[in-house]
């Protein structure tokens, strides 16, 4: 990890410390779903983001897998913003998007016209992909994984259109 990384990757986990998507604990309506995992799935990790975690590697990516129950401290970037994935808008300005990846894992995805997210998560999660887009590999990844989740996003709209 480059000393980069290190502070933006400080700076976000500060932004989102103690900020969930809902300002009520998310994980009391789905028994926390997206903590629930084995031993072959597990959070994606950011570029150089480090993790207390086992890490698997897996099609080029690494993957921080937990039991299912850690300090909120050592959650990686990944489970911190989850549903979302911050993305730029039009006019380059950085907001949070519903991930559509998390559609089979997490009912906010499927609820999302109807959740009452909460505004200071969705704001720092847009300062959060503001600070990564300032590193050259995390714009590459975040870059990638959108171009993932608009074709689920696409493939999901198929299927409901039918």
């Amino acid at each position: 990890m480059t000393q980069k990384q290190k502070r933006i990757y400080r700076k976000a986990y500060a932004l989102l410390e103690h900020r969930t998507p809902l300002r009520v604990d998310c994980g009391a309506l789905c028994s926390a779903a997206c903590c629930k995992g084995d031993d072959e799935t597990g959070m994606l990790l950011f570029p150089g983001e480090t993790t207390p975690f086992r890490v698997l590697n897996r099609n080029g990516r690494r993957l921080a897998v937990c039991s299912g129950h850690c300090a909120r401290r050592n959650r990686p970037l990944g489970c911190r913003i989850f549903p979302f994935l911050p993305a730029p808008d039009r006019r380059g300005r950085w907001k949070a998007q519903i991930d559509p990846r998390g559609f089979g894992v997490c009912p906010l995805v499927r609820l999302e016209q109807n959740a009452a997210f909460s505004h200071r998560f969705l704001h720092r999660v847009g300062r959060v992909g503001r600070l990564l887009s300032g590193d050259r590999r995390c714009r590459a990844f975040l870059s990638a994984l959108w171009k993932e989740a608009e074709a689920q996003r696409a493939l999901l709209q198929q299927i409901s259109a039918k």
